[in-house]
Formats: C-alpha cells, structure tokens, sequence
C-alpha cells in the first residue's frame, strides 16, 4: 500500500488547502512529576479548547489514555463532541498504569516505561484492552492513536494495524529520545524519518513500507544552523545542559506552545503553506490546558497567555489551512492511494 512519490504529490495537490490536525494527548494531570495517584482535573477544562477549536473550524483528535477515558467528566465530554461530530477519539496508551498491568520495575510509575520495552504479548493486551475500553466507553471505531512518551516500534505498528487502526501519529522527525530512559533504556530515534505522511515498513518504522498503517507524523521543522550547534552535538543525549540549550537556542520548532514560541510556530505554518505540504499536526497535553497541569504552564496567568497564542495560531492556521481529523486525512490519503 506504498504511495509511490509522484502519487503523494498528486494527493497534495488535489486538496484546496492543507490540513491542520489537531492532536491531543488527553491524559492525567501533570504527568510529568510522576505521580503515583494520578488525578483527572484538567478535564473541566477541555471544553474552553473545544470551543476556541470550533470558532476557528479546526476537529480535534482527542488521543485519549486509560484513566481519561475512567474519567466521568471527560466521557461526558466526549460522547457530547463525537456525537456533535465536532471532535474525534483515539488512543494513547500509557503502559505503566494500563490495564493488565504487568509490572516491568520495581516502581513503573517512578520509571514510566515504553511499551516497547515489555514482552510482545503484554504489549498486545494492553492495546487490545485500551481499544475495547475506548471502542465501549465512547460508541465509536477508534482508528488513530499516539504512543505514550513516542515509544513506538514495529512490532506496536503492526499490533496497532492487527486491531484495526488505519492511522499512527507517534513519529517525530528529526527528534531522538534516545536520551529518555524508560524502564531499561532509552527511546526511539526518528531523526531518519519522513516529514510526510508514509505507510509503515514493520521493520523500520522511520522507512516507508508496505503495511496497511499510516503514519502521520508530528510536524516537526529543523531551524537555521546556529553558532550553538556545535556546543549541542557536545551534550550528552537527555543531559540537562543539553535541554537547557534547546530552550535558549531549539534546534527544531514543533506546532507545540510552551509559552514562547509563537512566532516560531506562525512561521512554521508560514513553511507549510508555501512548500505546499499536505497538513501541519499541532500537538499538546490536555493537562496543558489547565494551570499546574504542567511545567510549562503553571499559573492561570501562564494559561490566558497560552490562549492568546492558540487564537493567534489558528487565525492565522485558518487562512491557509482547513480542519480534519487524524482518521479523516488518513482516508483521504488512502483515497487517493488507490485513485494512483
């Protein structure tokens, strides 16, 4: 199910206007402390992101982890959208506190490990538990999904596409989480990558192939060569010198806010546009939403501010940009696979 080069070309121009995907990592509050009793507050706050998505005609994808979707709030929420067809619901799967749970170390909350890093059946369960849970809770086919933390490999790519999913968003090009230990090692390396849409090769998930999968990957743009670059290549991967050069000086721009980015990120999609590129994939954490549901956003001054740039963005996503979900892009994709 390749797309061969000139048929991508093809479907990029076929549409009118790229897409802007909207992909949220829907889990827990302030997931970054590690806590061992997580809490689901940052729900209550879904609603003011909905409403600030549908003033600008943007459909977001709602990734949605285990005890968001055991969370009372947030399925009346998302029964409400998915029936509105205003939003849609997938999965992301943290593995750590993801039924049946099967401990890895000796403190999994502590560690958080990648699913990747537990045996291929515990992986199966989980993802086939967390489909049925999403599948029942919210009434719907759930199709797309996020891995937790990026840990993603073949053998989850071809679990994903054994359970029925046509679209993976876990690839993020140019980045490396190497550095990012887990259970018993680091994370995946995408910096190989493509930067557009590309079925999965099982054996290589940074390779196109010919499985069933789509991936979509994060929109993750390099920035101009810096005089620091050097300093970066001498940073040992995930050390605290490193990140806090990649906060002075990032050496890629995501359509991630952290507070200071904006005109970053209006470039980016400036980018998009003009090269003619299929979609831009704008992504954050639910908890992000809502004061001290992260480091990056801890006080309700830090969250106007944060809205104030998601106005900003999708203004200016809206004038070159048109909404879709992560499963209604990937079928117009598959769609013109086949018209190829």
């Amino acid at each position: 199910m390749k797309l061969p080069r000139a048929a991508a070309d093809r479907f990029t121009m076929h549409l009118s206007r790229p897409a802007f995907l909207v992909t949220i990592d829907t889990e827990g509050d302030d997931l970054w402390s590690r806590p061992h009793h997580i809490t689901t507050r940052n729900s209550e706050w879904l609603p003011r992101f909905q409403h600030t998505c549908e003033a600008y005609g943007l459909i977001p994808t709602y990734l949605v982890n285990y005890e968001m979707a055991c969370c009372p709030v947030f399925q009346r929420f998302g029964r409400e959208v998915v029936q509105r067809g205003t939003a849609e619901i997938g999965m992301h799967l943290h593995a750590w506190n993801s039924p049946p749970l099967a401990p890895l170390t000796a403190d999994d909350f502590a560690r958080a490990p990648y699913l990747i890093e537990y045996p291929l059946e515990v992986m199966r369960e989980k993802v086939e538990f967390m489909t049925r849970l999403l599948r029942s809770t919210f009434e719907v086919e759930i199709t797309t999904h996020r891995a937790g933390r990026w840990g993603f490999n073949g053998d989850y790519a071809r679990t994903l596409q054994e359970c029925g999913y046509r679209a993976d968003c876990s690839v993020t090009p140019h980045v490396s989480w190497a550095g990012d230990p887990g259970g018993t090692g680091g994370g995946p390396d995408f910096r190989d990558a493509p930067r557009e849409p590309y079925f999965l090769d099982f054996n290589n998930v940074c390779s196109r192939g010919n499985s069933g999968l789509l991936e979509v990957p994060v929109t993750v743009v390099p920035e101009a060569p810096s005089r620091l670059d050097w300093l970066r290549r001498m940073c040992p991967a995930g050390s605290l010198a490193g990140r806090a050069l990649n906060r002075l000086a990032p050496a890629v721009t995501w359509v991630q806010p952290n507070g200071r980015n904006l005109t970053r990120m209006l470039r980016l999609l400036d980018g998009v546009a003009g090269r003619g590129e299929s979609y831009a994939e704008f992504t954050l954490h639910s908890s992000e939403l809502m004061p001290g549901g992260s480091p990056a956003f801890r006080t309700a001054g830090s969250i106007d501010a944060l809205n104030r740039d998601l106005n900003a963005l999708f203004a200016a996503a809206s004038r070159n940009f048109r909404g879709a979900t992560l499963s209604a892009f990937a079928k117009e994709f598959q769609i013109a696979e086949v018209a190829a």
